[in-house]
């Protein structure tokens, strides 16, 4: 069986549930790209992205039988992953602690904001993009996922709330502080914008095509 099986995602699903071995990493196949960029740039660090991905894959597969077509396939394996990657960021961040007088505090830095230590590059948008991902990285990580999914992926205030199991309002306010606090980080490359009228810098406005 190839990833080019013709069933649907939701056949798929139910022969996967049914027992039939390759179903599931046909599905997963299919979608790999899309949940991998959700969730690194959800996380914005690799470690933490491929880990969230395998444990929500893991959830997927477990949870194959529960799945009554409420939401299509895609939404249901989205929102498993974005909530791995939040319960993961959660978990970090309770874990962090102020490094003390003597202690590689950099380092610490380092790991958990990658975006800022990249080594710079020739081309002009690639820098602009890394400048990006080091704003993301700061905001809180609802504020973050909320913008990745609306900004980044193109998802409807509507689907990113049925994702996240939130109210519309919610992810409409999330969307609103993470855009304003950006816009205040990101000030300087609104020269980079062709509207003369943009009131605040968000990633899509920077970043050719919204992608980082």
């Amino acid at each position: 069986m190839t990833g080019q099986d013709p069933r649907t995602d939701a056949e798929l699903l139910a022969a996967h549930a049914d027992g039939e071995p390759d179903a599931f990493g046909v599905l997963f196949r299919r979608h790999r790209d899309r949940l991998w960029a959700v969730a690194l740039r959800t996380t914005n660090d690799r470690e933490d992205a491929a880990d969230a991905l395998q444990e929500a894959m893991l959830s997927a597969h477990r949870a194959a039988a529960r799945f009554r077509g409420e939401a299509a396939v895609t939404t249901w394996l989205h929102r498993i992953v974005v909530n791995a990657c939040v319960d993961r960021l959660r978990r970090r961040q309770a874990h962090l602690t102020v490094p003390l007088p003597g202690q590689a505090g950099a380092d610490d830095e380092d790991r958990y904001a990658p975006a800022r230590n990249e080594p710079a590059a020739p081309s002009t948008d690639h820098d602009t993009a890394m400048v990006v991902r080091a704003a993301l990285a700061e905001l809180p990580y609802d504020q973050r996922a909320a913008l990745v999914l609306v900004d980044l992926q193109g998802y409807s205030v509507a689907e990113v709330a049925e994702l996240m199991g939130v109210a519309e309002g919610t992810i409409k306010s999330r969307c609103s502080r993470g855009r304003a606090r950006l816009a205040v980080m990101l000030g300087h490359l609104r020269n980079l914008s062709d509207s003369p009228d943009v009131g605040g810098t968000q990633p899509q406005d920077v970043i050719p095509g919204g992608g980082l």
